[in-house]
């Protein structure tokens, strides 16, 4: 019952409201000046008499004295009651609507302006999005969970994530980069699919539990693809080799003083090797990104190209400060 409510509703527009509202002001006014003309009044009394009239009011103190009259009024009646009766009836049933689509979580809301989009269901969603929320970023989430679980700050359209139609409600071609996750690998995959159709330019990143979906993403062209069980595996195995090598890559990430940061290589930087350089704010440049392969600057202090891209742990604005 709900859904053929939501349905029928969501085809009202408002300029159907102002077409009704439209003619049942016309109708008003034409009675009006037909009464007037008729029944020997103003027309502000005509006008006066149209609107009681319309408003089923009937105070009596201005009547229609003939045949002629008497079928102006039912005219009247005839029209502006039904049409305003049907306009209020609309209003009420838009608000309604709106607080049903808020009580099942189907409002779609989105930023004005470029967003991060978090596509599907996973345990470290709710992490995620808070980690997005609390960096500034204006943030949707598009997936069929509870709405009271969703952080408030984030922008909620309830439905399953492999959906095409429903990836296409979240306008993915005005997002700024695109976060898929899943409980399933099938269902990343068909999200990643069906993204690189909606949107071919936008930036997405994927989290695959197997390696081998995780090349497959690759070869779709997602080349920002993480493998959830690699990344585990590698961190236990660092963490035999040298004990406290988990908890420093977890400071190195949840740090609130410092951040990752990706900055392009400028003009006065090429020809410069990477130990060269020093950026703007304290940073500790640690990997180097050409041509899409990431490389440890540890591993090679390469010589910097036009479209390199530098990745560092850089502190946050007054981290610095508030450091020292």
């Amino acid at each position: 019952m709900v859904p053929l409510l939501v349905l029928l509703f969501s085809k009202v527009k408002r300029h159907h409201i102002a077409v009704l509202l439209g003619v049942a002001a016309s109708s008003i006014v034409l009675g009006a000046i037909l009464f007037s003309i008729t029944q020997h009044v103003s027309l502000g009394t005509g006008l006066y008499w149209a609107v009681v009239t319309a408003a089923t009011v009937g105070y009596g103190d201005v009547v229609p004295h003939d045949a002629l009259g008497r079928v102006i009024a039912i005219v009247v009646i005839l029209t502006t009651i039904p049409l305003l009766a049907a306009v209020f009836a609309l209003m009420a049933g838009l608000a309604a609507l709106v607080q049903i689509r808020r009580l099942f979580g189907m409002e779609h809301g989105l930023p004005d302006g470029r967003f991060s989009v978090v596509y599907g269901n996973h345990p470290s969603v709710a992490r995620i999005v808070d980690e997005l929320v609390a960096s500034g970023r204006d943030v949707a989430l598009v997936a069929d969970v509870d709405p009271s679980e969703v952080h408030h700050d984030v922008h909620f359209l309830s439905g399953d994530p492999t959906n095409e139609v429903v990836i296409r409600k979240s306008h993915p071609e005005r997002a700024a980069d695109a976060l898929v996750v899943g409980a399933d690998d099938g269902d990343v995959l068909v999200t990643c699919v069906a993204l690189r159709a909606a949107a071919p330019d936008l930036s997405v990143f994927a989290l695959a539990n197997s390696p081998k979906i995780a090349q497959a993403l690759r070869d779709l062209g997602i080349h920002q693809t993480l493998s959830s069980d690699e990344l585990v595996a590698h961190t236990l195995a660092k963490s035999l080799e040298a004990p406290h090598a988990g908890d420093l890559l977890l400071r190195l990430i949840d740090s609130e003083r410092y951040r990752m940061q990706e900055t392009p290589v400028q003009a006065d930087m090429v020809g410069k090797l990477v130990t060269e350089i020093e950026l703007s704010k304290p940073s500790l440049v640690f990997g180097l990104v050409r041509d899409g392969a990431v490389m440890l600057t540890l591993d090679d202090d390469s010589v910097l190209r036009a479209d390199d891209v530098l990745v560092s742990l850089t502190a946050r604005d007054g981290a610095a400060t508030t450091a020292g």
